[in-house]
């Protein structure tokens, strides 16, 4: 094969024109060239399944994935971006995955299409210029496949991308939303570009762009586990109600009934993840959320939009002050500054504990004491509990010394709440626990949206997802913690 011939395949994969067999470009391309390993250690030609195919030939130009474990998304599209690279001049690939060893792991994938190449097309058009650990360059067509990890600083800043391949991204580290926006933006005009990762959890930039894939251009894919011919077991004597319309809607068979079966014995609650069946159950059944997602999801769908804004839009108010009753201002600092976390207030009903008003805003401590003190007097002189770590000290001065404010929480003589190691479990408990028991006394999609995204950690902590924030959360913890002292 030369070079030619090559450029020529490029044309072909780029007009996306099926043959006279009706075969897709990319679809007999694969088969013709490229070769991988199966799960047995066999190499053999790469021979599109029923996932890939479905995928190629219902893609876009822009692309979501979600599936389940090991259904062969991840080497096709990796496979038909190396076809993409080696017979189009000029373009530039990029791999990015979770971790590094995990990138290192898919290059090796690639590294081996290039290796099972015709031996003349490997001495000739597509000998390498370049070969590393994470790159290989074809300086004949001036081309380059590059992997990287979503972990790196600044990964694929100042490159400009013609295929980017986004693999795990519910998996990623650190602000996955920071990467992957500095990753977009290196996508060239009319580049290509696939985002695909199984589930976990719903909230983080994964669930993020799945949900709002319809504004952002996106085109959805979900592959059940049922598509991969290999998912198949043991049939059952029997089969549970729930078993049986799961067969009768997707036309399971038994054996795949028994699979689903050693799925439950051996993942357990993690089976909706590892395993999704649809595109909403997967990401509520799975994740490190200190909340069971069906209550925050029930409320969501009841809600209402505010009374009434205020401030731009940081103010939302759903029940005005009523003379006579007593409010409580739970309120949690933040240092300001157009980058850093929210100053956070919750107005609660003392009674009650209805949710009456929230503000969230970029507030130094200064302002967010004028601003509770001002809330706290248009709700008829509330209590002002003040969350009084870091910046809270600072809050606290303020709203005694230039806001003469003296209605303020106080435990033992020393005013503002104090969240520790302690007590932070049974203030996140006390939250789950109103959001299972008594869900209508929140009014806020802000909040509820803060729940989602609140997660337990290895080291047994807790606090926001990578990327998401927690200060209304915490500003509600606090409020009905001190609302719990008050009224004993």
């Amino acid at each position: 094969m030369t070079q030619q011939q090559l450029l020529d395949y490029g044309k072909l994969l780029e007009a996306n024109q099926p043959n006279d067999d009706g075969e897709l470009p990319a679809l007999w391309m694969a088969l013709k060239l490229l070769r991988i390993r199966d799960r047995n250690g066999t190499t053999n030609p790469l021979r599109a399944n029923r996932v890939q195919r479905l995928f190629e030939e219902r893609r876009d130009r822009k692309n979501i994935v979600l599936k389940a474990r090991q259904m062969g998304i991840t080497t096709w599209i990796a496979g038909r971006f190396f076809l993409k690279t080696i017979t189009i001049p000029g373009t530039l690939t990029v791999l990015c995955a979770h971790t590094r060893e995990a990138s290192e792991g898919l290059f090796g994938i690639v590294q081996r299409l290039w290796q099972n190449l015709p031996d003349e097309l490997c001495r000739d058009a597509l000998k390498l210029s370049r070969s590393s650990a994470n790159r290989m360059v074809f300086r004949s067509l001036d081309s380059e496949f590059r992997v990287i990890s979503a972990g790196e600083e600044n990964a694929g800043r100042g490159l400009t991308i013609q295929n980017l391949h986004l693999s795990e991204i519910a998996r990623w580290p650190g602000d996955a939303r920071a990467t992957l926006a500095g990753l977009r933006a290196s996508l060239a005009p009319g580049g290509e570009m696939t985002l695909e990762s199984t589930p976990r959890g719903a909230s983080g930039a994964f669930y993020e762009e799945w949900t709002h894939a319809a504004e952002t251009g996106l085109m959805r894919h979900f592959y059940p586990w049922w598509l991969e011919p290999a998912y198949t077991g043991a049939a059952p004597l029997e089969l549970t109600p729930r078993e049986l319309e799961l067969a009768a809607r997707h036309g399971l068979t038994p054996g795949q009934i028994g699979f689903r079966r050693e799925l439950e014995r051996s993942f357990r609650g993690l089976r909706a993840q590892e395993y999704a069946e649809d595109p909403e159950s997967c990401f509520k059944a799975s994740g490190d959320c200190c909340f069971p997602p069906e209550p925050i999801e029930r409320r969501l769908a009841e809600l209402r939009e505010p009374l009434a804004t205020r401030r731009g839009d940081a103010l939302h108010l759903w029940f005005p002050p009523t003379a006579g009753r007593k409010y409580l201002l739970g309120v949690d600092t933040a240092g300001g500054g157009p980058d850093g976390d929210y100053a956070a207030i919750q107005i609660l009903d003392l009674e009650s504990g209805l949710q009456c008003a929230e503000l969230r805003e970029r507030l130094a401590p200064i302002e967010l004491a004028r601003t509770a003190a001002l809330l706290a007097r248009e709700y008829n002189r509330a209590l002002i509990a003040v969350e009084r770590n870091n910046h809270g000290a600072a809050a606290l001065a303020y709203l005694d010394s230039r806001e003469r404010y003296d209605h303020v929480y106080a435990r033992d003589g020393v005013a503002g709440w104090l969240t520790t190691a302690g007590n932070k479990p049974a203030m996140i408990a006390r939250i789950g626990a109103l959001l299972e028991e008594d869900a209508k006394l929140f009014y806020s999609r802000r909040f509820l949206a803060e729940c989602r995204t609140f997660v337990s950690f290895e080291n047994g902590g807790t606090g926001a997802a990578p990327g998401a924030h927690d200060d209304l959360l915490m500003a509600m913890a606090v409020a009905h913690s001190a609302r719990n002292e008050v009224k004993r």
